[in-house]
């Protein structure tokens, strides 16, 4: 494990482990904080909006905890500077362009996503460009909602749009991130002046509602005051979206027939990775929810994922520093184990994509992770 400086970290600012595991990907974060200030960002409760990013780790020493990470594994999609945005100031264009390349000269392959609003710089592109010769796929994210300047404060919004047709020009996979919906955005006037531009460029769209994690409901209220019943369940629920949105959602394929919207992430990765769906979604309500080309769902349907015994999944809760979590009830058929004790929920989101099955487990007290669908929570929908 390599030795990190001790970096002067500011006060009231609430910093996550520079590697981690959300619930599609792995989250490499050796830079955090955010000078921008969008309202709904989850970063503002933990006081990283508005302020200078701090780098937690060298590209050289991001690296080495990543491949010393026992959440790493060859098929990992890995998720770059999710605490703040890498492209916001030189520094953050900087580290990632030494990121980049300290993956485009390692022997990883994973995937690898970079989620941004800001202006997609010529030394960045060439970076990028630099990784996908070398073999290293790189996906770009373009956050791209429809809201303004007075929920996204700081973003420079043409700019943000410029680079869909910059980044499809240069052969480089765009997934349109079209979060989050709330009826500032839910128009729709707003959505097809959104999806008219983003569809022209994008391989395909990924769309969420409104996450609401634990201690952020006064935040969300600020924003779409209909939050602030206190009989919602918002922290439960897999998002909230406004009902306009979602009806809408229904019927985008008859204006964009050939264009891929889909509200599962991991959807969105397996249609641009052109890999068949690992996340049990394939056959179920939300598989049919999405609209998703034939192809991509020939491919999911014909999948034949490799056998698991009881013995590798106990391996994994081991490896992941977990050997009192026992016994684990393995159901092979449905490709399900039950695990008899509490777990956090990166842990069991790692257990479930390391080797592709569903894992059921009470979720650790205190745990500030976000609810998320494959953990069985569900949308709400509220009316306007």
């Amino acid at each position: 494990m390599p030795i990190l400086p001790t970096p002067v970290l500011p006060a009231q600012r609430t910093f996550e482990p520079v590697i981690d595991q959300h619930e599609t990907w792995m989250a490499v974060n050796p830079v955090q904080g955010c000078p921008k200030a969008c309202g709904y960002c989850y970063l503002k409760i933990r006081g990283q909006t508005r302020v200078k990013p701090v780098e937690l780790a060298t590209p050289e020493q991001t690296l080495a905890l990543l491949t010393a990470s026992p959440y790493y594994h060859p098929q990992a999609v890995i998720a770059l500077y999710t605490c703040t945005d890498a492209l916001a100031t030189p520094h953050n264009r900087a580290h990632l362009i030494g990121l980049l390349d300290q993956l485009t000269a390692s022997d990883l392959r994973n995937p690898v996503c970079l989620i941004t609003k800001c202006a997609v710089t010529d030394d960045v592109l060439a970076a990028i460009l630099r990784a996908r010769a070398a073999g290293l796929p790189v996906i770009a994210y373009l956050s791209y909602s429809g809201l303004g300047p007075d929920v996204e404060r700081g973003i420079d919004h043409e700019t943000l749009r410029a680079n869909f047709p910059r980044l499809h020009d240069q052969g480089i996979p765009v997934i349109h991130y079209w979060r989050p919906l709330m009826p500032a955005n839910s128009s729709l006037a707003v959505i097809t002046h959104v999806l008219d531009w983003a569809t022209r460029y994008a391989a395909c769209s990924v769309s969420v509602g409104l996450k609401v994690n634990r201690g952020a409901r006064n935040q969300m209220t600020a924003l779409w005051p209909e939050l602030g019943a206190e009989d919602l369940p918002l922290e439960t629920a897999e998002a909230i979206w406004p009902r306009e949105s979602w009806e809408l959602l229904h019927t985008l394929p008859a204006r964009y027939p050939n264009y891929p919207i889909y509200q599962t992430n991991s959807c969105a990765l397996a249609h641009v990775l052109q890999r068949p769906d690992t996340f049990r979604v394939h056959g179920t309500d939300t598989c049919a929810a999405n609209h998703c080309p034939t192809g991509q769902r020939n491919r999911c349907a014909t999948a034949v994922p490799a056998p698991v015994a009881a013995e590798a999944i106990q391996d994994r809760l081991i490896w992941l520093g977990l050997p009192a979590v026992h016994p684990v009830h393995w159901d092979a058929e449905q490709r399900t184990a039950t695990v008899n004790g509490a777990l956090a929920v990166r842990d069991r989101n790692n257990v479930s994509q390391a080797l592709e099955i569903a894992v059921q487990a009470p979720r650790e007290a205190g745990d500030p992770y976000w609810s998320g669908r494959f953990s069985g929570n569900q949308p709400l929908i509220l009316d306007n």
